[in-house]
């Protein structure tokens, strides 16, 4: 594996950069701009050996995608209460679109996607208490969806219509030191693609360098609804907990932003 100063990596990321269109090193993959790039470094998936006091990532993305990018998984607290296995997806959960086919016929299903900016057709959304400095889950059954109504019923008989008692949270400082442990010093690379005769190219057109992780720039992500959090549960097994962004985003969570290429 090589190693890298911070200025020989940076020299080395614009000479790829200037090689226009590389074909995907890993057909087949997903992660094959990731994972491209990591080989024409000559690099481990995703460890970036730089000598410095600070650790670094390298993460990589396809301009112009819609797809949301998972940061790190973490359960709501208290976590002895088991929330969403135990609350949301027997109180507010709905029967599971596989249920009778791929699953028992009781197969519930809680999956939702919400963020701070709005709230979803099922009246969840994401809450930001600075005073007590908690990030909530918070319900409200007047922003249900009308072609909801008839689960909106269940839950009125399950638990009732009120704010969800008590609300799952994330303290301020367990959240900082998730994000802050995931969300690393980085150099954020992204690429073009293209297919020609069945096969796929990249072309990597921006390089920027993020650093000093920002937790408030994080906070007014998820109010701006550019970062998530997405639940993925049914009766039979629960997902977990997930905080994921849009595209692009990335930046807006550090203090420093670097343009290299």
């Amino acid at each position: 594996m090589k190693i890298y100063t911070k200025p020989q990596l940076i020299a080395e990321l614009k000479k790829i950069a200037a090689k226009g269109w590389i074909e995907n090193r890993r057909h087949g993959n997903q992660g094959g701009i990731g994972n491209t790039l990591e080989d024409l470094l000559g690099i481990a998936e995703n460890n970036l050996p730089i000598p410095n006091a600070a650790e670094w990532e390298l993460k990589s993305q396809r301009i112009n995608t819609t797809s949301l990018t998972t940061l790190f998984h973490i359960e709501p607290s208290p976590r002895a209460i088991g929330f969403v296995p135990q609350m949301l997806l027997p109180m507010y959960g709905w029967k599971h679109k596989e249920a009778g086919k791929k699953y028992p016929t009781t197969e519930m299903s809680f999956r939702q996607t919400i963020h701070g900016n709005s709230p979803s057709d099922r009246g969840f959304m994401v809450k930001i208490d600075r005073k007590e400095k908690k990030v909530l889950i918070s319900f409200n059954a007047k922003k249900v969806s009308n072609k909801h109504a008839s689960w909106l019923k269940k839950v009125q008989k399950n638990i009732g219509l009120k704010e969800l008692n008590p609300q799952p949270y994330w303290g301020f400082d367990d959240l900082s030191n998730k994000a802050g442990t995931k969300l690393l010093n980085c150099f954020y690379v992204q690429a073009e693609t293209k297919k020609e005769n069945g096969k796929e190219f990249y072309h990597y057109t921006k390089v920027l360098m993020l650093q000093k992780f920002n937790f408030e720039g994080f906070l007014k992500a998820i109010e701006k609804g550019n970062i998530l959090v997405d639940f993925d549960a049914r009766t039979g097994h629960n997902h977990g907990t997930k905080f994921r962004m849009r595209q692009n985003c990335l930046p807006e969570l550090y203090e420093k932003v670097t343009v290299i290429v």
